[in-house]
């Protein structure tokens, strides 16, 4: 939030430059972890009953949650989750990691997140050969996992129990997936999994769905006139950020510019202003009109506080 929207930044160290040193580049701007981690670290804080059930039956498009108390509500970031039986599948695969796991108890629940941004969901897995006639996509791995790890599958256990609600939402920015639209079909879904028969049930349906950001904003800001004045703070704060990622997921190249660490050479021999800033100043006037004002700010600072202006210093 502080490199995108508010244009702090710096240049990259020479070690780091020269692939010497690996720093985390987490100032990406296409960096799906760097949105799940400023998405799910806030609705940490944010009473779910403002916005999970609400979250989940947009995203599944049917009303299946119902507002309540959460008991023992948990969500965990980029969770390995233990590897499907290998007897079960034609190729070999190893953990799969879900950028985003919600679970609670009342009743057993289980959600799985996969978040997206300019990636799409991988095609295949890395062992698969194609020859099985089975897909390996990634959303139909992670729906394969997320069965197994919520007991839908008849395993020999010394002590039965009911197998957890459970349900896979895509977030991604706009649209619906095409693989989303197909394992929404529970049918198209147990004919993607191999030995489809230990499935003895199936969730409640539907299980399968995508959440787009606009959805997500629109879900908080209905929500917020229930929430105290720190979670209405934080909910503003990620819309804003939510807002702007939309708003240059269409033209990639302006925001690409704009978080070049790599300064001009004429910057480098002219000026000592940060590289950050002086991208800022050139696409300004590109960005959308509510987030062109903050550069645009930001420049003016920058270049006040370098003439020495004390009211801007």
């Amino acid at each position: 939030m502080l490199t995108e929207l508010k244009g702090k930044g710096g240049c990259l160290c020479q070690p780091a430059k020269q692939g010497q040193l690996r720093c985390p580049l987490i100032v990406r701007p296409t960096s799906e972890d760097v949105i799940t981690g400023h998405v799910f670290q806030t609705l940490k804080n944010i009473n779910p009953r403002h916005w999970l059930p609400q979250l989940l039956n947009v995203g599944l498009g049917a009303p299946r949650f119902r507002q309540q108390c959460f008991r023992n509500l948990q969500i965990e970031l980029w969770a390995n989750q233990p590897s499907y039986p290998p007897n079960l599948l034609p190729w070999k695969e190893g953990s799969t990691q879900v950028d985003a796991v919600i679970t609670w108890e009342n009743p057993p629940t289980t959600v799985f997140i996969e978040a997206k941004y300019r990636a799409d969901l991988t095609p295949r897995s890395s062992k698969d050969d194609g020859q099985s006639g089975y897909p390996s996509d990634q959303l139909i791995r992670n729906l394969r996992v997320g069965l197994h790890h919520s007991g839908y599958l008849q395993e020999p256990r010394l002590f039965k129990s009911a197998p957890r609600d459970f349900a896979l939402i895509l977030f991604a920015p706009s649209g619906e997936h095409e693989l989303v639209k197909k394992y929404r079909n529970p049918e198209s879904a147990l004919t993607a999994i191999p030995h489809s028969n230990c499935l003895h049930v199936l969730p409640r349906q539907p299980f399968v769905g995508q959440l787009t950001y606009a959805d997500l904003c629109s879900i908080l800001k209905s929500t917020s006139k229930w929430m105290t004045r720190v979670e209405r703070m934080l909910v503003q704060d990620l819309i804003e950020y939510l807002e702007f990622k939309l708003a240059t997921f269409a033209n990639p190249v302006h925001v690409e510019r704009q978080l070049d660490l790599t300064p001009p050479i004429s910057d480098r021999a002219t000026s000592w202003r940060d590289p950050v800033d002086s991208h800022l100043a050139t696409d300004s006037t590109k960005l959308p009109l509510k987030y062109s004002a903050i550069a645009t700010a930001h420049d003016t600072r920058s270049e006040a506080s370098a003439r020495g202006n004390p009211e801007h210093s």
